[in-house]
């Protein structure tokens, strides 16, 4: 965004949503809003393609927001508008920017998804809503129940249309469709634009105009990103990092790692280390999830250390280094990450780690993007580049001094009761990463029974963690345990529990 970027009161944009922007200090568009706002003002169907971090939200948002009305002027509380998104956290973030722009005008927004209990979600649609934010899954599931009402749609959004496909969401969103009036306008952001999208587009949106904004091809790097390609050993990498989040004048930081189990595992080491670190990944309950990225937010810690999957979607300022502590899969992925950091303008650092077996998928992310990095130097947490490159204190060293100390951390931020159910997470919570209503429908359907250590059929994903404790497993005696009807089951030995009878 430039000094002379229109301001949104130069298009024809509703006085009270140009209000509620400029409270929160946004006046200027940026360059995708300024490209898709005329078009969209006018009720045409368009595709915006644009990186993340350019202000994609309310390039659709303030169109969104027009069209809707609110029950002073006569809305009934029926759902007028649909804004599709492909993660939990996108949802949440959405929701957030476009009840901000329309609370000015009384629009109510309601965000969908799951990993929380379904009864506030449908109380709110009960209570009446014009705006919808939902992922597929969970929206299929309150659609079908007949909670959510689709019927009065009249305008629909797919942001980051691409990552919906990576998710396997397509089968899902065609549904959804087919639930939404065809006289409506639809909006289709998307950072790429690979075929399944082109053939969708064609087949659901009236003559849309493709609006692509200048300098954000996808395939590139940020230009406002400073990025530094480490050779590094996987022993060392705790080292490294711990004088990597020393530099001088840092912001919050985000570290990318591959695996849940890794994501975890560096989080609890930085903790240890003294950092105010705090994780998201698909092995936490939706609670902890958003108990981290609050805590992110408000600086209370001002580490995140995240997977690729879990990240989808994080949009908070400020933050000024990303580091791959693991090689990233593709090109598209490393992208996405530093994008991260050197958001709406400004500046940011991006250092990635590549272990020594890395080194050829790191070669090909070079060459795909065109980089200068495809011998990258050995690098040790003693390396004196490291300090330099980074401005890191020459006397920095794997911990960090107890008069740097000062984040809250983590348990500074309250764990919300969501009504999570599902498997339990390592820290006895409960909430897998994708559960009901977050999961590709075709993936709820055919999920297969199999049987459990005692015999019994298990539905789904339901684990002997999962399962009702049976007789003689609960430490019960007397009225407790007669209470309860005794199944048989087999013993590993042969013999059935409870049963004197030897095995058939």
């Amino acid at each position: 965004m430039t000094e002379d970027a229109p301001l949104f009161s130069d298009f024809d944009v509703h006085p009270d949503v140009v209000a509620a922007l400029a409270e929160v200090g946004i006046t200027r568009t940026f360059a995708i809003q300024e490209l898709t706002l005329p078009l969209a003002l006018a009720g045409n169907d368009l595709i915006g393609q644009a990186r993340t971090g350019t202000g994609k939200t309310l390039g659709f948002g303030v169109p969104l927001l027009q069209r809707v009305t609110p029950p002073a002027e006569g809305g009934d509380g029926v759902p007028q508008a649909l804004v599709v998104v492909p993660t939990r956290e996108l949802c949440v973030q959405v929701a957030r920017d476009l009840a901000t722009a329309g609370s000015k005008r009384g629009i109510r927004v309601q965000a969908i998804y799951g990993g929380r209990a379904f009864e506030p979600q449908v109380q709110a649609l009960q209570n009446g809503v014009e705006v919808v934010v939902g992922t597929p899954g969970r929206l299929l599931d309150l659609a079908q129940q007949g909670h959510l009402i689709l019927g009065k749609v009249k305008v629909l959004v797919l942001d980051e249309a691409d990552e919906m496909l990576d998710l396997g969401f397509l089968p899902d969103i065609e549904r959804i469709l087919a639930m939404v009036p065809e006289k409506r306008q639809t909006m289709l952001f998307s950072a790429t634009m690979p075929g399944p999208i082109v053939t969708l587009s064609r087949s659901f949106m009236t003559q849309p105009t493709h609006i692509r904004a200048h300098g954000n091809d996808e395939g590139s790097t940020v230009p406002q990103t400073t990025q530094f390609i480490y050779r590094a050993h996987n022993l060392d990498k705790p080292e490294l990092l711990s004088r990597v989040l020393q530099a001088r004048d840092r912001g919050l930081v985000m570290v990318f790692c591959r695996t849940k189990r890794t994501a975890q595992k560096v989080a609890d080491e930085l903790v240890e280390r003294g950092f105010a670190a705090a994780a998201v990944h698909g092995d936490l309950g939706q609670g902890a999830r958003e108990q981290a990225l609050r805590a992110f937010r408000s600086g209370k810690v001002d580490v995140l250390v995240a997977t690729d999957v879990a990240a989808r979607g994080i949009d908070v300022t400020g933050v000024s280094h990303v580091v791959n502590y693991q090689c990233p899969e593709d090109e598209k992925t490393y992208v996405h990450r530093i994008g991260r950091t050197g958001r709406a303008g400004s500046t940011g650092v991006a250092v990635t780690l590549v272990d020594w077996d890395d080194i050829p998928r790191w070669q090909l992310i070079n060459k795909a993007l065109d980089l200068d990095f495809a011998d990258p130097p050995e690098t040790y947490s003693t390396s004196p580049w490291v300090y330099s490159d980074l401005d890191v204190p020459e006397g920095a060293t794997g911990r960090l001094p107890r008069s740097q100390r000062t984040r809250e951390g983590l348990d500074a931020e309250t764990l919300e009761d969501l009504g999570e159910t599902g498997k339990r997470t390592r820290s006895g919570g409960h909430g897998p990463a994708r559960q009901d209503g977050d999961e590709p429908a075709r993936d709820r359907k055919s999920r297969p029974r199999r049987r459990t250590r005692g015999g019994g059929a298990a539905a789904g994903g339901e684990t002997p963690a999962t399962a009702p404790a049976e007789a003689g497993e609960t430490g019960e005696t007397g009225e407790g345990a007669a209470a309860r009807p005794r199944r048989r089951r087999r013993r590993r030995g042969g013999a059935n529990r409870g049963s004197a009878e030897p095995a058939a």
